[in-house]
C-alpha cells in the first residue's frame, strides 16, 4: 500500500575544487534535494523527469478517469492519457501528452487542447508528439479518413496512405530545429518529405539524419539494392548497408557500412576502404572530420581500424568503446 505521498528527491552531484598542491585534487560533494511529492495515485511508469532535472510530470488516476500532474498541480481529467505518458521538451519548459476523451483523441501541449481525431483507427500516432531541439516546435503524426499526416506546429501536412510513419521513428527535426523530415507511405512505396516537400518515391527508405549545421539530410533507399541519399543526390549501388548514415562534426563528410558478398566495408565520402569479414558498430570521426575508426574483424579476431591502419587483434574489442 502507498504511503499518503511519495517523495522523489534528486541526488545532485559537484566537484568542489581544493587548495592547489603540488597534484591538484578535486573533492566531491554530494546532496539531495526535494523535487515534488508525488500523489499515491500515480502511474509510476509514465513518470518523467526533466533534463534539466528540475521539473516532474505523470499520469494520476482519478476515479475512472486520467490526468496528468506537472509539478505537483493537477491538470485536466480525460478518460484517458496514452500509456507513453507526457513529453518534455529538452529545455524543460513545455509538456505535451496525448489524452482521450470519448472517442476523439488530440494532443495536449501546455495545458491547450490540439485537434480531435477520432480514435478508432485513427487518432494520434504511436510514439509522438516530438519536440524540435530547441523546444519551440512540435510535431506529430495523425489519421483520419483512413489516410495519416504530419503535424507540425498545429498544421497539417499532405495525407498519405497509412502506415508510411512507422510509428513516427523515422521523422527527425534539424539540429537548428528550422527543418523538419519524415518517411510517407505512397500506393505501397516510401517517399521522404523534407521541409513539406517530397523527394523520389522508393520501395522504401529510413535512416533519416540531418548534419550537425542542419544544411544537409541523408538516408538509405532499401529495395533489391541499397545507396544513400543526400540532399536528394543518389550514392553508389550496393547489395546492403548495413548501419545508418553518420555525418562529421562539420558536417563536411559522410561514413556509412556497407555489406557485399559476405564482406563489409566503411565508405568514406564515396570512397571504398578494404572489404573485412565484418563491420562492428558506426564508424566514429574526430571532430574535424579528418579521421575515422571502427571496429573490424578477420575470421574470429578484432581489431581497431584508424585512418585504413589496422591495429592489434583481439578475441574481442567493445562496440561503442572507441574515442578520439
Amino acid at each position: 500500500m502507498l504511503p499518503k505521498n511519495i517523495a522523489l528527491c534528486l541526488t545532485l552531484t559537484f566537484a568542489a575544487t581544493s587548495a592547489w598542491t603540488k597534484e591538484k585534487s578535486v573533492e566531491r560533494k554530494v546532496s539531495e534535494r526535494l523535487i515534488v511529492k508525488i500523489s499515491p495515485s500515480v502511474i509510476l511508469q509514465t513518470l518523467k523527469v526533466s533534463s534539466d532535472s528540475r521539473r516532474v510530470a505523470y499520469v494520476a488516476e482519478s476515479g475512472n478517469k486520467q490526468l496528468v500532474v506537472v509539478d505537483g498541480k493537477e491538470g485536466k481529467a480525460y478518460g484517458g492519457i496514452e500509456e507513453s505518458g507526457p513529453v518534455f521538451s529538452s529545455d524543460g519548459k513545455r509538456v505535451a501528452y496525448v489524452a482521450n476523451f470519448g472517442a476523439k483523441q488530440f494532443v495536449v501541449v501546455d495545458g491547450k487542447e490540439g485537434k480531435a481525431y477520432k480514435r478508432t483507427y485513427d487518432g494520434i500516432g504511436i510514439g509522438t508528439p516530438v519536440f524540435s531541439p530547441d523546444g519551440k516546435r512540435l510535431a506529430y503524426v495523425a489519421n483520419s479518413g483512413g489516410k495519416q499526416f504530419v503535424v507540425v506546429d498545429g498544421k497539417e501536412g499532405k495525407a498519405y496512405d497509412r502506415g508510411g510513419y512507422e510509428g513516427f521513428g523515422t521523422g527527425a527535426f534539424s539540429a537548428d530545429s528550422k527543418r523538419f523530415a519524415y518517411v510517407a507511405n505512397s500506393g505501397g512505396q516510401q517517399v521522404v518529405v523534407v521541409d513539406g516537400k517530397e523527394g523520389k518515391v522508393y520501395g522504401r527508405v529510413g535512416g533519416l539524419g540531418f548534419s550537425s549545421d542542419s544544411k544537409r539530410m541523408a538516408y538509405i533507399a532499401w529495395g533489391h539494392n541499397d545507396f544513400v541519399v543526400v540532399n536528394g543526390t543518389e550514392g553508389k549501388v550496393y547489395e546492403r548497408i548495413t548501419l545508418n548514415v553518420v555525418f562529421s562534426a562539420d558536417s563536411r563528410h559522410v561514413v556509412y557500412v556497407v555489406g557485399a558478398d559476405s564482406k563489409n566495408f566503411v565508405v568514406v565520402d564515396g570512397e571504398e576502404g578494404k572489404s573485412y569479414d565484418g563491420v562492428y558498430g558506426p564508424p566514429i570521426l574526430s571532430s574535424d572530420g579528418k579521421r575515422v575508426a571502427y571496429v573490424a574483424a578477420i575470421g574470429s579476431k578484432r581489431f581497431v581500424l584508424v585512418d585504413g591502419n589496422e591495429g592489434k587483434e583481439y578475441d574481442d574489442v567493445q562496440v561503442g568503446s572507441l574515442v578520439f
